[in-house]
């Protein structure tokens, strides 16, 4: 039985969930420093084991809302196109394993409707769903390029 693990996290009091794969750590939130003129995907960047880092509000990206300073926001680091960004969320709560048969494509008018936040499916889990996340397509060619400009 093929089985896929995903870090659970919130945003706007629904759950996502990000392949493990794609992780490479979670974080407290830190100061984040506001770049002038910067696009408006960019929240700012933090600066990691002397790595600067970009970091995306994922609330407002997806919501159109900024994500308030609670005790428990997160900003989980993850590796897109062969580097590293944030993306800052409400919360972290677990790893779960998905079996194959317990994640549903996204029917065809729902992929048509919902684009660019790289949706890829649902995840069922007893009476929850999670909405799985790929972010390398979540992201339009022109925002990664600015997202490793701010890196380099």
């Amino acid at each position: 039985m093929v089985e896929y693990q995903f870090i659970v996290f919130s945003l706007n009091a629904e759950e996502f969930g990000l392949p493990v794969g794609t992780v490479r750590e979670i974080v407290q939130p830190q100061k984040i420093v506001k770049l002038p003129q910067s696009s408006e995907l960019i929240e700012g960047v933090i600066s990691l084991r002397k790595e600067v880092i970009p970091v995306i509000d994922l609330k407002k990206r997806f919501y159109g809302i900024t994500t308030e300073n609670l005790e428990t926001n997160r900003i989980i680091i993850v590796g897109l196109d062969g580097w590293l960004v944030g993306i800052l969320v409400d919360d972290v709560s677990e790893v779960v394993s998905l079996q194959a048969k317990n994640i549903a494509s996204l029917p065809p008018f729902v992929q048509q409707v919902v684009t660019g936040c790289g949706l890829q499916g649902i995840g069922k889990l007893k009476e929850r769903i999670v909405i799985l996340l790929d972010l390398a397509q979540a992201f339009s060619g022109a925002e990664k390029n600015l997202l490793q400009e701010v890196v380099n």
